[in-house]
């Protein structure tokens, strides 16, 4: 346990997440009394014009050091304040971060914007050093992705497009680490078609009110949309066709990430109706290690759906790998990726495993504590040299809370293979309405430079029962953007 004892709690989110970067699983206590017997404890006092920080550890050194503030610029105030931190972390831990102070999910943001306003990679590379401690690594494929995204942004338009993401919150089974809302297909058929009803309620809402706005990407994810019959998945896909105008559409993805739901039928269902992209996603090709998170699936399954994809003419495919999975190590790493590198998808996903807390494997933890879960730079570097051999570049990136090895999550792609979704939705920066349950639309008010999110109940039987809440809660932020 770490106590955080503040006497001005305003910082205390951002504290809170530079020291779980350095403890990660850690919890916390703000109570003085239990945080006598924490093993670390950070205590803070703002006062005019600085703030003083104080780190104890329970049986070893206590550290302090001080800083003016100018609670004028709060974002600067932060800052400052987190560097404060993070050289008295380093000292005590003697360890660096590779990302430094940054704890948020879009490095890349920061360096994408100033490029959008005319700075050099120079003056970028100095300001996230001095700002954020970040290794020169790091800075460096910030900027060299940015300026990815920027080109392959060019034509998209921010005001008046938008996107739209489709959730199908139904799997085969539910992986170990996963959190994200999924239900198990098997227990949930008999409610399929009730629930593709409810869906596209508010899919016929959606396009009527973004009539005549450009829709730029469409997204199917989930859960696993292949988890639906091909009747299902072809009624689905057919009412999106059907529905919305796709003069503008730039690329449409269907997640079919599971290769236990993937079938010829639908693989044909999806290329009949022109879906541009889909993942095929191994996570790993150690068979121990797809037996021990979950995945109902063999090695020799992810090979046999992904050449029955190309075979079918799929020309872009994606495969979603984790790197930090249960037991493995550089050696299992390397063997993934040379697996991969023989079916020579045009886009990889690597993911550094973040153990969420709703996944089964932080609620369980007694059950799986001895599990060695490890992540190292020389494992990272291996998925990365391994995705340029294949002529793939690094386009999106971010970061989650709990990762291992506090490291990020990389797309890298073909050139013309590149996900524009999966960069609008890191970004930020086009209006991404999303159907579903347990979908997050995000609304873009471009001219005040902000975002407002509208949630989506997450129980699919919710969901059908309050599809008319749904549309309310769309109608009155959607009416907020017309003003």
């Amino acid at each position: 346990m770490i106590g955080i004892i503040l006497n001005d709690n305003g910082f205390e989110q951002d504290i809170r997440e530079l020291l779980m970067a350095f403890y990660p699983g850690e919890t916390f206590t703000h109570e003085p009394a239990e945080a006598e017997g924490a093993r670390l404890t950070v205590t803070g006092l703002t006062e005019a014009g600085r703030f003083d920080l104080t780190v104890r550890e329970r049986e070893g050194r206590t550290l302090n050091d001080r800083a003016k503030t100018d609670g004028s610029d709060r974002l600067e105030t932060k800052n400052k304040i987190k560097r404060l931190l993070y050289g008295l972390l380093k000292e005590l831990t003697g360890r660096e971060l590779p990302w430094g102070t940054l704890t948020g999910i879009r490095p890349t943001k920061i360096a994408l914007t100033r490029l959008s306003e005319g700075l050099s990679c120079e003056e970028i590379s100095d300001y996230m050093k001095k700002t954020y401690l970040a290794s020169q690594e790091k800075i460096d494929l910030s900027i060299e992705i940015a300026a990815r995204e920027k080109e392959l942004l060019a034509d998209v338009d921010y005001e008046k497009g938008y996107s739209l993401y489709v959730g199908i919150p139904f799997c085969p089974t539910t992986c170990l680490y996963c959190s994200f809302t999924s239900y198990p297909i098997s227990k949930w058929e008999a409610k399929v078609d009730e629930y593709l009803d409810a869906l596209f309620l508010e899919l016929d809402y959606v396009a009527e009110k973004m009539k005549g706005r450009p829709l730029d990407t469409i997204y199917f994810g989930g859960g696993t949309p292949t988890s639906l019959s091909a009747s299902h998945l072809e009624r689905l896909v057919h009412k999106v066709k059907t529905t919305f105008d796709f003069g503008a559409v730039k690329e449409w993805t269907v997640e079919a990430g599971r290769p236990d739901s993937i079938t010829r039928e639908k693989l044909q269902v999806l290329k009949k109706y022109g879906i541009t992209r889909i993942s095929i996603n191994p996570q790993t090709m150690k068979q121990e290690t797809l037996d021990l998170i979950g995945r109902r699936h063999t090695v020799e399954m992810v090979k046999d759906r992904f050449y029955m994809a190309r075979d079918l003419g799929f020309d872009n495919i994606n495969m979603d790998l984790i790197v930090g999975l249960p037991e493995e190590g550089p050696e299992d790493v390397a063997h993934t990726m040379e697996e991969i590198k023989k079916l020579n998808p045009d886009s990889i996903t690597v993911h550094s495993l973040a153990i969420k807390r709703a996944a089964r494997l932080n609620m369980f933890k007694e059950q799986y504590e001895n599990l060695k879960i490890t992540n190292t730079q020389e494992m990272i570097d291996l998925t990365a040299d391994c995705a340029r051999q294949m002529g793939q570049e690094p386009y999106y990136l971010y970061r989650q809370k709990n990762m291992a090895g506090n490291f990020e999550n990389v797309g890298y792609a073909r050139p013309g293979k590149a996900c524009i979704y999966n960069i609008l939705i890191m970004e930020e920066q086009q209006t991404i309405i999303a159907c579903g349950a347990g979908t997050t639309t995000k609304v873009l008010f471009p001219a005040e430079n902000r975002l407002e999110r509208v949630e989506n109940v997450k129980a699919v039987d919710q969901y059908i029962a309050r599809i008319g809440e749904m549309l309310e809660r769309k109608e009155k932020m959607l009416a907020k953007s017309e003003m």
